[in-house]
């Protein structure tokens, strides 16, 4: 039986597929022209090498400097000798990787959806969603001509491709320079790239090379069943994301937001008045837009590009859903107090947008004489503007969770967070609890004039307290399936990496608890009050007459 060769699925699917249209640029060349721009006293060829294996090899290089034959990865000495003239730096790539990242934050002033491309280099590729953009330029030409040609007034040696799928649109800025990409000449024109095109690793271009298959095209007459045993299913999933068989998703820098609205200056503002005032303008946009659809957003995003190629980004977050400009505006007044010292406009902002997402239905409500004020939503904004104004964790609240061990009954959470449903069993009597809970019990000294009776007397910190009344006991047993758990008064943080140099630091509200102990006795609580009036709650561990002598601790303080 003959092999079928291997080729696209039915049109139709490949149509609705390649509905969206994506914009890759190729900077090949960005690191040199990246610290020429920064730094014009760089002239001449130029190149950056590294340290590997002890020795210094070339790891970026200019055009000038590949036109005169070098090549990355030679050793350094060998090009000095070679060109003599050639200027030389150690490459950074830390600072390299940082500067591209925001280098592609500020692409997203063209499309919201902008991403990095790490296949082939940390920097030197960007990927744009242009799906529904093409129109604010003029069409896709325009667009594609308008981004390459101001990337190359920069000093960037760049191309550019437009296709249907992320993929093939590599391909083509890689290998056959700036062009767009129609649906029906999508497969010839992969066809005729080189195998280079599917983002292969070295071994398998290698090893393609020696069967003699150099294009896509001839890749594409091999049964998939012997490509995949000789080269595993990454060959076959780069080759089905270039024709759009796979959707190939893209992880967007900047938080994609579902309504946006944006203002360009002619010339750039740079004081915080200014910015907050074209923030309110375009909150009162958003508002009006909002509030045609009868919705309402959570989560804010202000972006705030920068002559100089970079973007500066201020999100947050309010306790409910909103849509009105004040409010918004004044989210933004506070946390900007915050970031007051951190502000830095360089030579200016030449554009501002405001975007929300987190949206959710929010119907229109009487704000007349015939309104019914609660009071919950003057909380919510007051709530608002103490996290705008000093951080989202200096503001808690108690959340009841499911156990009777009072330590593990609550947690705090932010209150900026949206309330969680009660984890308390519906049925559950209320026990009286102290309002002042201790983070831990701490040991005291209980002196009662029969073993089982009433404490009579207590030492908490080298001070006696004389009790004149009492009541209990409440027996609380232990919870025997936490095992080994550590009690945890607040939830735990997500972990963050550290930045070099940095101390990691513990999260806030954290105490060091100690870890539950599955073996423990029932605990046995009483309510007591002293001679001042002064009421407290106590616990002892144990029994008496039993192997070990009982414990006693203080847990809590009532009112």
């Amino acid at each position: 039986m003959a092999l079928q060769p291997f080729l696209p699925g039915p049109m139709a699917r490949l149509d609705a597929r390649r509905n969206r249209r994506f914009l890759v640029l190729f900077l090949p060349h960005w690191p040199t022209d990246y610290l020429k721009r920064r730094n014009p006293a760089l002239k001449g060829p130029m190149a950056l090498f590294e340290r590997i294996k002890g020795g210094l090899r070339l790891a970026a290089l200019d055009t000038e400097a590949m036109r005169e034959g070098l090549r990355l990865g030679q050793n350094l000495a060998d090009a000095r000798a070679i060109l003599p003239s050639l200027t030389v730096e150690e490459l950074d790539r830390p600072m390299l990787t940082a500067a591209f990242e925001d280098f592609a934050d500020w692409h997203s002033n063209a499309s919201p959806m902008v991403a990095v491309m790490p296949d082939a280099s940390p920097y030197g590729d960007l990927v744009l969603d242009i799906t529904g953009v093409d129109h604010l330029f003029g069409g896709e030409a325009k667009m594609l001509r308008t981004l390459l040609t101001r990337l190359r007034a920069l000093g960037y040696t760049v191309a550019g491709a437009i296709a249907p799928t992320i993929g093939a649109a590599w391909a083509v800025s890689h290998f056959a320079r700036s062009q767009i990409v129609a649906n029906d000449t999508l497969v010839p024109l992969l066809d005729s790239l080189p195998v280079r095109a599917l983002r292969l690793n070295q071994n398998q271009i290698a090893t393609l090379a020696q069967m003699g298959l150099t294009t896509i095209g001839s890749l594409r007459e091999r049964s998939r069943k012997s490509l995949q045993a000789r080269f595993g299913q990454s060959l076959l999933i780069r080759l089905d994301q270039a024709f759009g068989e796979i959707e190939e998703r893209m992880t967007p820098r900047l938080p994609q937001a579902d309504y946006i609205v944006e203002r360009r200056f002619a010339d750039p503002i740079a004081l915080m008045d200014d910015v907050l005032a074209t923030a309110h303008d375009l909150a009162v946009q958003l508002g009006c837009t909002l509030e045609q659809e009868n919705l309402g957003a959570q989560s804010f995003h202000l972006f705030l590009y920068r002559v100089d190629h970079k973007v500066m980004t201020l999100s947050l977050n309010s306790a409910r859903l909103t849509r009105d400009p004040s409010h918004i505006t004044d989210l933004f007044r506070h946390h900007a107090q915050r970031l007051e010292a951190e502000y830095d406009a360089g030579f200016g902002i030449d554009m501002v947008r405001l975007a929300a997402s987190s949206i959710d239905r929010m119907d229109a409500v009487q704000m007349g004489a015939f309104a019914t004020a609660s009071g919950e939503e003057d909380v919510s904004r007051l709530l608002d503007r103490i996290g705008s104004r000093l951080g989202v964790d200096a503001v808690l609240r108690s959340e009841m969770l499911a156990s009777h061990i009072p330590e593990r009954a609550a947690r705090l959470v932010s209150a900026m967070a949206t309330p969680a449903q009660s984890q308390l069993p519906p049925g559950l009597p209320r026990r009286q609890r102290p309002l002042r809970l201790l983070p831990a019990p701490e040991p005291v000294a209980i002196n009662a004039e029969v073993p089982d009776g009433l404490p009579a007397s207590m030492i908490w910190r080298r001070e006696t307290y004389r009790l004149v009344k009492g009541a209990g006991p409440e027996r609380l047993g232990a919870e025997w399936w936490r095992s080994g758990e550590r009690l945890k008064l607040v939830p735990p943080p997500r972990p963050k990496p550290v930045e070099p140099g940095e101390t990691p630091r513990p999260a806030p509200y954290e105490p060091e608890l100690e870890p539950f102990d599955p073996e423990a006795k029932t605990r046995d609580y009483y309510v007591v009050e002293d001679e001042e009036g002064r009421r407290f709650w106590v616990f002892r561990l144990g029994f008496y007459g039993g192997p070990t002598p009982p414990r006693w601790y203080l847990h809590g303080f009532f009112p």
